[in-house]
């Protein structure tokens, strides 16, 4: 049984950093190709990094340079760096998995495995 938790999402000034962590059972995030999307309100669900099998990393334009997507087997554990925070990023934050490498950021039908999300507030 494949399970994803978020967490690490909370409320932050402009110009702040969270790091969002998704705890993963049932899979290995070794294997997997994983990713972060987000969504904010009336808004489409959109891809902001990802990471497949090999550690290749792929970011949405508008989080280059600021966000940071990484991975460690020990923790089974997904990561998510957010620095430099402005209100756009306001969004529920989910950890998504695929056990097929998904090439650049990948489409949501992608990714099979979704967490229940962490919100991220910006103000």
């Amino acid at each position: 049984h494949v399970q994803l938790v978020e967490s690490g999402g909370g409320s932050v000034q402009t110009g702040g950093c969270l790091r969002l962590s998704c705890a993963a059972s049932g899979l290995s995030v070794s294997d997997f190709s994983m990713a972060w999307f987000r969504q904010s309100p009336g808004k489409e669900r959109e891809g902001v990094a990802a990471i497949d099998d090999d550690g290749g990393t792929s970011y949405a334009d508008s989080v280059k340079d600021r966000f940071t997507v990484s991975k460690d087997p020990n923790k089974n554990t997904l990561y998510l760096q957010m620095n430099s925070l402005n209100p756009e990023d306001t969004a529920m934050y989910f950890c998504a998995a695929s056990p097929l490498r998904v090439r650049a950021l990948g489409s949501r039908s992608a990714y099979p495995y979704w967490g229940q999300g962490t919100q991220v507030t910006v103000s």
